[in-house]
């Protein structure tokens, strides 16, 4: 599914939904995924509001991943051509 942000509350129930499949409540889920229970229950109402780091965290520890499309590089190849430093950012930029 393409998620975008007028449609977060989509990815919101399909957490819920994989959260109560595996049977987990919110407190047990945040102990599994290492995150606290209120973010559960944030990413489980309003995702918009949480960061991406944490829900792929959260979305991780259910065994759920996520894919990136349309790329129009690679980032081997952008490394390769001197477009980004060694830390992974585009020299310049912060």
């Amino acid at each position: 599914m393409l998620f975008t942000p007028a449609n977060l509350s989509v990815l919101a129930r399909h957490l819920t939904v994989e959260r109560k499949r595996q049977g987990l409540t919110r407190a047990e889920a945040a102990a599994v995924c290492d995150v606290s229970s209120s973010f559960i229950r944030d990413a489980e109402t309003d995702p918009a509001r949480c960061s991406l780091g944490r829900l792929l965290q959260y979305m991780a520890g259910l065994g759920l991943s996520v894919e990136v499309a349309g790329w129009s590089y690679s980032p081997e190849a952008q490394a390769a051509s001197g477009l980004v430093g060694d830390s992974g950012h585009d020299e310049g930029h912060s």
